[in-house]
């Protein structure tokens, strides 16, 4: 995953924050002038027996002076917010291609060779996989033994118990992890899947795996 170290200002931020200026302006000098424009008729039409005090008409530029702040932060919180996508598409157009470990509990068994994992919120143990076929069937129960915490990539060949070889297809897993004689509860399934293509929307980057719904790059736990 591309990592981004550089403390200098991004130009491209620079640039965004730039092109919004002007329009940013023009709204907060709108609002300024609507602000204005409604005060000085309020002044005209009051009651020249209860008259607005210097205390109210203080209230009112401070609101609109506030009125004048959000917009201003507002321009340049979508600045940022574009800069921030741009350099999450880099970074995750330079995982196509790569294998990922993501949240899951399926694994393809192809040509005797298959990738998953687990991932443990602290260590464990004795870590167990029992391997399903699409009928729910146990077909293979792999000892991991203890295992330190963190994501923990693992492979089957397709050998089951019964020491035959199990056909190619989709399969699933179920982890069971303890510490003592207490079971672990902090713990996530990792499903394997090759990054081909990148997706950009209003959910944000997302990468695109075979045979699984769309991932964020949030969602990634490990890159092999």
């Amino acid at each position: 995953m591309t990592t981004i170290s550089d403390n200098t200002v991004s130009p491209t931020l620079l640039s965004t924050m730039n092109a919004t200026k002007a329009k940013g302006a023009n709204s907060t000098d709108e609002a300024q002038n609507r602000f204005m424009t409604l005060l000085v008729t309020q002044m005209k039409n009051q009651d020249p027996l209860n008259p607005m005090d210097n205390a109210q008409v203080t209230s009112q530029l401070a609101q609109l002076s506030t009125v004048t702040g959000i917009d201003k932060l507002n321009t340049t919180l979508e600045a940022l917010q574009g800069n921030y996508q741009s350099s999450q598409s880099v970074a995750a157009t330079g995982m196509i291609g790569h294998g990922v470990l993501v949240p899951g509990s399926s694994l393809s068994l192809s040509a005797g060779k298959s990738i998953f994992g687990v991932e443990l919120a602290e260590a464990a143990d004795s870590v167990e996989i029992t391997i399903r076929d699409a009928a729910g069937k146990a077909v293979q129960t792999l000892d991991l033994g203890g295992q330190a915490a963190g994501s923990v990539p693992l492979a089957w060949d397709g050998t089951t118990d019964a020491g035959t070889h199990a056909p190619d297809g989709r399969y699933t897993f179920d982890v069971t992890a303890k510490r003592g004689d207490a079971k672990m509860t902090a713990l996530t399934s990792l499903s394997f899947g090759e990054v081909k293509s990148v997706s950009t929307g209003s959910g944000g980057v997302k990468l695109n795996l075979p045979n699984m719904n769309p991932v964020k790059l949030a969602d990634v736990r490990q890159i092999l």
